[in-house]
């Protein structure tokens, strides 16, 4: 039984819509189901897909005991054609090898950034079709199964390498609400594993072009300065991030959106 659900979903905070999901799914919990929210811009799967493994994936000491993680962010954008029948993603359901349970739509990258710690994916039998609201009409009934123990809304084993794509390379993941720009860069990836305290750096994202100082952590560089180090994401395998500290990195380069590529060169001395 989850006593803590994560919801991730594209709907905006104090949006009716957040207010419809809530209720439904509140009505279908038991009362001492404890629910909180992270909302993602509309259709943002990369963002999503971040969140879901930064919550889902934390250490034993940093994540409530029965968590399932929710993640609610349909596109439909997995075929360009029309639609009959408000037809979208379908739902899926994954265990981890920690234990942590997901259920997601499958819907771009929502899944990936979990999916080498997924240990059983499967597809659900909650309705594809038939409202253009599924996150109030269907899933809350497949949530609160999930929540109780009761498996019977899975339907067929899945190939996650097959059903999921990679986690993207090189872009940005996540921004936070300090304008701290979170990349898919990992702490360990060859292009960034030798990079030396004090190096400049060239960072190029779409057309903004600034440049960067490599540092160890938030606040060991001056007021003002724009910083490129190992963040707070990623938990073991930390990804790089671009603060600006005292300011807005996302405001440096004109606010880009999570999954836009950032190129990184080192300056020369």
């Amino acid at each position: 039984m989850s006593a803590f659900i994560h919801l991730v979903c594209d709907y905006a905070q104090g949006d009716m819509a957040w207010a419809e999901v809530m209720s439904a799914l509140v009505s279908k919990l038991h009362d001492d189901t404890r629910i909180h929210t992270s909302s993602v811009h509309a259709f943002d799967t990369v963002s999503t897909g971040f969140i879901v493994a930064q919550l889902a994936l934390a250490n034993q000491d940093l994540r409530p005991k029965n968590l399932l993680v929710f993640a609610n962010t349909a596109p439909r954008k997995d075929r360009k054609e029309a639609r009959a029948n408000n037809e979208g993603e379908g739902l899926l359901f994954a265990t981890l090898r920690n234990g942590v349970q997901v259920l997601a739509v499958n819907s771009g990258y929502s899944l990936s950034f979990v999916r080498s710690e997924i240990q059983e994916l499967w597809s659900t039998n909650v309705e594809a079709v038939g409202s253009q609201f599924r996150s109030r009409d269907y899933f809350p009934i497949a949530v609160s199964k999930a929540s109780r123990g009761d498996f019977s809304f899975i339907n067929h084993k899945l190939d996650k390498m097959e059903t999921i794509p990679a986690e993207p390379n090189d872009v940005i993941g996540y921004i936070d609400s300090f304008g701290n720009l979170k990349t898919t860069i990992r702490k360990e990836d060859e292009k960034v594993a030798a990079l030396e305290a004090g190096t400049r750096l060239k960072v190029q994202i779409g057309n903004h072009v600034s440049t960067a100082t490599v540092a160890t952590g938030s606040f060991n560089v001056s007021e003002g300065d724009l910083a490129f180090a190992p963040g707070s994401s990623g938990h073991e395998r930390r990804y790089w991030e671009l603060f600006k500290r005292g300011g807005s990195a996302s405001d440096e380069f004109g606010h880009p959106k999570s999954g836009d590529q950032i190129k990184i060169r080192a300056l020369s001395p």
